[in-house]
């Protein structure tokens, strides 16, 4: 069987960077991933100003008028002062500049106003509550990656350069294919024998919390006639299929022989690695073709943990493999097999240390509930005889997922 960090690995190469980008306004770019390098155009704060409501003066004029200056001018934020005259002071507010002549700024919990006269209650030190011009971002520096996928930050940080729109990847579209007569659509009468279609409805939730918003999804009974057909027409409109199920070697599993039948050619693997062991890598018209397992909670798993970085990669983002963490098993009897096993669990806080992850009383790959009720995946490494208080690894839906 093939390694999990090798299969992983190989389907995050297979990413190609988007060919096409366009420049998209603000507010359509939350989710969007950054095309080109941007760079500030211009310094930020642009001008010292005060970071803090008070009064701004030069240092040692408070100390040679035993505390007391004359209020020479009050100014608010987008006013601009007049420069300070020797022995005075000037009134501010948050985000008013500093005048000229000003060296530092007493905010006005430490003073107090009478008649147009200000008093000082402690020892003036000068340089205190500026801030500096450029301190935050300076004009010709790289402010944001190619590569980022764009957050409510991210869109902050260009309004305030005054950009009105960026350069982002053209948006990935993904389809989906679903395979089994035994499937039916949610919201239709239930036959005997039957069960409802939840992969797909699954898998494009899935692509949609990964900032995937065009998703086609299709479905085919078990026929080669019908399995070719959708399989065709997904890799003639997607940037990206994903199938699930009908891909290995049972009577009814048509995927296979329909990815040849159009001219692909397919990698089975056996991966090692519980749930999720079998997965396909196809490569068909120039475009990756991904065969997940049918089980939809190894389907989810193998999504998560393999097609998420491929999907991020063919998305154009910089960084694949988000970060793992660790955690503290809690676990009634020991786990471990030949396998690498992934545990559905629950993040707990344990106090100021690592969290506390607690399985899911139910592991197998049929307890569909788990996926709704977990935080994340405990890995459990092959071979290995883990016990109650080991520090294990553990992936994140919230890092994963997003």
């Amino acid at each position: 069987m093939l390694d999990f960090d090798v299969a992983q690995a190989r389907l995050a190469a297979r990413a190609r960077m988007p060919a096409s980008q366009s420049d998209v306004s603000l507010h359509e770019l939350p989710g969007r991933v950054l095309a080109q390098d941007l760079v500030a155009q211009l310094d930020l704060p642009p001008a010292d100003n005060s970071a803090m409501d008070g009064y701004a003066l030069r240092a040692a004029d408070a100390a040679t008028a035993h505390g007391t200056l004359p209020i020479q001018q009050r100014c608010f934020a987008g006013q601009a002062p007049d420069p300070l005259q020797a022995g005075h002071a000037t009134r501010l507010f948050t985000g008013s500049l500093i005048p000229a002549g000003a060296d530092t700024v007493v905010m006005q919990e430490d003073c107090h106003e009478t008649d147009d006269h200000v008093t000082f209650e402690q020892i003036v030190q000068a340089g205190r509550h500026i801030r500096r011009r450029g301190e935050d971002m300076r004009r010709g520096h790289v402010i944001l990656r190619r590569g980022t996928r764009l957050r409510a930050g991210h869109i902050a940080v260009l309004a305030a350069q005054g950009y009105a729109q960026a350069p982002v990847f053209t948006p990935l579209k993904i389809g989906i294919l679903t395979t089994g007569d035994e499937l039916i659509t949610p919201g239709q009468p239930l036959p005997p024998a039957a069960i409802y279609n939840s992969n797909g409805p699954m898998l494009a939730s899935l692509c949609r919390e990964l900032g995937v918003a065009d998703t086609l999804l299709r479905h085919a009974r078990d026929t080669p006639q019908e399995t070719e057909t959708a399989l065709a027409e997904l890799v003639e409109r997607c940037d990206l299929v994903l199938s699930v199920g009908g891909a290995s070697v049972g009577e009814k599993d048509l995927v296979k022989p329909a990815i040849e039948a159009l001219g692909g050619t397919l990698d089975l693997w056996r991966v090692r690695m519980k749930p999720g062991k079998p997965v396909a890598l196809a490569e068909l018209k120039g475009r990756p073709v991904v065969c997940l397992p049918g089980n939809p909670v190894s389907a989810f798993v193998v999504f998560s943990l393999l097609v998420s970085p491929l999907i991020r990669g063919l998305q154009g983002c910089r960084q694949v493999l988000p970060p793992t963490r660790r955690g503290i098993l809690q676990t009634e009897h020991p786990l471990g097999s030949e396998r690498e096993e992934f545990i559905r669990i629950q993040a707990q806080t344990a106090g100021s240390g690592l969290p506390a992850l607690v399985p899911h009383q139910q592991q197998s790959s049929g307890a569909l509930s788990s996926l709704s009720w977990s935080h994340g995946l405990a890995r459990i490494p092959a071979g290995s005889r883990v016990e109650a208080g080991a520090e294990v690894t553990w992936y994140a839906f919230a890092d994963w997922l997003q």
